[in-house]
């Protein structure tokens, strides 16, 4: 596969949904950035829910970051940011909150990227879900070197 060739894989459910969160816990690493799209509902949320309980391996409250823009948590390994920037009306918001600088050492779940502006990191994975027939589909590009390739490797054959 082409190193710029997109993955689309649809997720029937919630619990195929689950599943892919559960799969990149395992793929991500400290740096990596992932750009989560879709409307209001589309599962942004529920995906990075299920990807921040996967990589702490443990029961963990993970609320939406709505209303707090961030929420972090300590993994193993780095520190994984999640955060909401719906509420956001421009770019340089993002640096009062000190993503810039998380971007380079934790694992950053980005909701809303739009309002990153120009401060997109280059290696971001973006997915985008959208509602399809009683599910969604999940569409994702970018991301370092070698992260599409993995991510493709591990989905079922039937994605």
């Amino acid at each position: 596969m082409p190193i710029n060739t997109p993955i689309t894989c649809y997720l029937p459910d919630d619990a195929a949904t689950t599943a892919l969160g559960h799969l990149l816990a395992t793929l991500l690493q400290p740096g990596d950035t992932v750009l989560l799209g879709g409307g209001i509902g589309a599962g942004k949320t529920h995906l990075s829910r299920a990807l921040i309980q996967a990589r702490l391996n443990r029961a963990e409250d993970v609320p939406s970051p709505t209303f707090t823009l961030v929420q972090t948590y300590e993994a193993d390994d780095c520190e994984i940011w999640h955060a909401d920037l719906y509420r956001l009306s421009h770019p340089n918001e993002v640096l009062e909150l000190g993503l810039e600088a998380a971007f380079e050492s934790g694992i950053c779940l980005i909701e809303w990227p739009d309002r990153l502006g120009d401060l997109v990191p280059k290696t971001a994975l973006s997915i985008v879900l959208r509602p399809k027939n009683d599910g969604r589909e999940a569409v994702l590009s970018g991301g370092r070197t070698g992260l599409l390739q993995a991510i493709q490797k591990a989905l079922p054959p039937h994605e």
